[in-house]
C-alpha cells in the first residue's frame, strides 16, 4: 500500500503545471472562408425557362396570340437573363415584339434582382420598324407577395420610356390559382416608327384561372382588358382604331 501510495505521488510531481498566467488553450483553428465555400458550398450553376404567358386571344378580331417568354441562368448572386414580349396577328400577318431583352442579373437583397443590359422593341407586317435601347431595372417579390418587374429604357435617339408590371398568385388550391396581373407603359417622348406616344401609353388587366396539372404544366383561361389613353388614344381614334377592348383567352404556362 505504501508503495503504491508513493507511485500516485511521484506520478502527480511529473504532470507539468501551468500557472494562470500563462495560457492553456491551444491557438484556435480559423479555416479560410474561401475554402468552406469551394468545400462545404460549392458553386453552382442552374437555369430556368419559363413561358409566363403563352395563349391566345379567343374573342380577338385580329385571331391574335401573345407570349412572355424568360430565360435564366447563373448562380444565387449573378445571373444571365433572356426576356421576350410581344403579340401576333394571324389574321393578318402583323405583329409588334414588345421586347427582346438581354441582362446581366445581381441579387441586392433576398428578394430582388438589379438588372442592366440591351433590347429591341419592333413592329412587323406591311410597314416594319425597330428601335434598339439600353435597359436598367428590378425585378423581385414585394411585400404581400406581389411580383414586380419594372424597367427604364433608353434608345439610340434619347428616347425614354418606363414600363411595369405587377402580378400576384393567388390561391384557391394547391393547383387552382387565379393571377390578376397589370402592365402599364410610360413614354416621354414620341416614338411613332414603333407606335409609342408621350405620356401613359395604355393600361392592361387580365385575369388568368390556371391549373397545374403538374408544377411544370397549366393551362389556363382568362379575360383581358386593354384601353389607351393620352395621345396613345388620339393617335388610335385618328386610325380608326379601337381605344378599349376586352378579350377571352385560353393559353398554357409551363417551364423547364
Amino acid at each position: 500500500m505504501k508503495r503504491t501510495v508513493l507511485t500516485a505521488s511521484a506520478l502527480l510531481f511529473t504532470i507539468p503545471v501551468w500557472s494562470q498566467d500563462e495560457s492553456t488553450e491551444l491557438p484556435a483553428y480559423r479555416p479560410d472562408p474561401k475554402v468552406i465555400r469551394q468545400v462545404l458550398l460549392p458553386p453552382s450553376r442552374f437555369g430556368k425557362l419559363l413561358f409566363d404567358l403563352f395563349e391566345y386571344h379567343v374573342t380577338s378580331e385580329e385571331k391574335e396570340a401573345l407570349y412572355d417568354i424568360e430565360f435564366w441562368y447563373g448562380g444565387d448572386f449573378n445571373r444571365l437573363w433572356v426576356e421576350t414580349e410581344g403579340e401576333h396577328s394571324f389574321k393578318s400577318g402583323e405583329g409588334t415584339l414588345e421586347r427582346l431583352d438581354l441582362y446581366y442579373g445581381r441579387l441586392i437583397t433576398p428578394f430582388w434582382d438589379f438588372r442592366v443590359g440591351v433590347g429591341l422593341q419592333s413592329v412587323y407586317g406591311d410597314v416594319s420598324d425597330e428601335r434598339t435601347y439600353a435597359v436598367v431595372g428590378v425585378q423581385g417579390l414585394a411585400p404581400y407577395w406581389f411580383e414586380v418587374d419594372a424597367n427604364v429604357r433608353l434608345d439610340t435617339d434619347g428616347n425614354v420610356t418606363a414600363d411595369l408590371e405587377v402580378e400576384y398568385d393567388l390561391l384557391f388550391t394547391q393547383r387552382l390559382i387565379l393571377q390578376p396581373r397589370i402592365e402599364t407603359l410610360v413614354s416621354f417622348s414620341d416614338i411613332p416608327e414603333v407606335d409609342v406616344w408621350s405620356g401613359v401609353n395604355n393600361l392592361e388587366l387580365g385575369l388568368r384561372l390556371r391549373y397545374e396539372i403538374r408544377r411544370e404544366f397549366a393551362p389556363y383561361v382568362g379575360v383581358n382588358w386593354t384601353t389607351y389613353l393620352g395621345k396613345a388614344k388620339d393617335v388610335r381614334e385618328a386610325a380608326g382604331e379601337d381605344t378599349s377592348f376586352v378579350n377571352l383567352l385560353l393559353g398554357v404556362r409551363m417551364w423547364f
